[in-house]
């Protein structure tokens, strides 16, 4: 099992709004975390800053996760938590209304894997070479696509594509996406949009595909890649290589 995580400002923005981990408990779990944040005067990075530190607090406090309805509980219970703190955050500093952030979280223990989303931060799982999109992004155009309004291709060059219909923060209620997988996978990934909008899933692919090259590197030329394509926003990605006999 190998694992890494990284995150880039990009070519464009002048400060990075993303926040990425992955942490191993006692009971060899892991937790793996991406948060795109949002709001002006630097708030973004305040606020996906603020939902990894918690989430990861209270993954740390437990020596497992529990069962697989343990799992589904303390995700929910994770995402309301974060909602609270980040509203009542932005309820205490006048120049902070209007934050918030995506998350995109997976939970591998020896019995199951459940992936959490809130926003448009993706989960995909690596399956005999093929990548899977797992999470289903809460924008307004996947709406309109899942509607019949709009076609996958319109939605890629949409105006409002980035447009969000749920995000921490955003509201006093904010539920979280849970989805439960299949374990057979070779590997996990978590993204930010940065990633997914400069470059197609194929293309991802076929990096995390390279025998040639080790986990780092992989991640690592991901990122210059959407760099090379204009880097226009922050781009953040953990990555979990699995191998037999976790």
């Amino acid at each position: 099992m190998k694992s890494f995580y990284l995150t880039d400002t990009g070519r464009v923005r002048t400060h990075n709004e993303d926040s990425v981990t992955i942490l191993k408990n006692a009971s060899n779990e892991y937790l793996m975390v991406v948060c795109d944040g949002m709001g002006g005067h630097r708030k973004g990075e305040v606020a996906s800053s603020m939902a990894i530190a918690a989430i990861g607090a209270r993954f740390n406090k437990i020596p497992s996760v529990g069962s697989k309805l343990d799992a589904v509980n303390w995700l929910n219970d994770s995402a309301s938590e974060i909602n609270k703190s980040i509203l009542e955050y932005a309820a205490a500093n006048p120049d902070s209304t209007g934050m918030g952030t995506t998350l995109v979280v997976a939970l591998l223990t020896h019995d199951y894997l459940i992936f959490g989303n809130i926003g448009d931060s993706s989960g995909f799982v690596l399956k005999k070479g093929v990548l899977h999109k797992v999470t289903k992004d809460h924008t307004l155009v996947n709406l309109l696509v899942q509607a019949g309004n709009l076609t996958e291709e319109e939605a890629k060059f949409h105006p409002k594509k980035n447009v969000l219909m749920k995000a921490l923060g955003a509201a006093e209620k904010c539920e979280i996406d849970i989805f439960d997988v299949d374990t057979a996978v070779d590997g996990i990934l978590l993204c930010s949009d940065g990633l997914t909008n400069m470059i197609t899933n194929e293309q991802i692919e076929k990096v995390l595909n390279d025998p040639e090259l080790e986990i780092e590197e992989k991640i690592s030329k991901l990122i210059r890649k959407c760099n090379a394509r204009g880097g226009t926003d922050n781009i953040s990605i953990a990555y979990l290589e699995i191998n037999e006999g976790r």
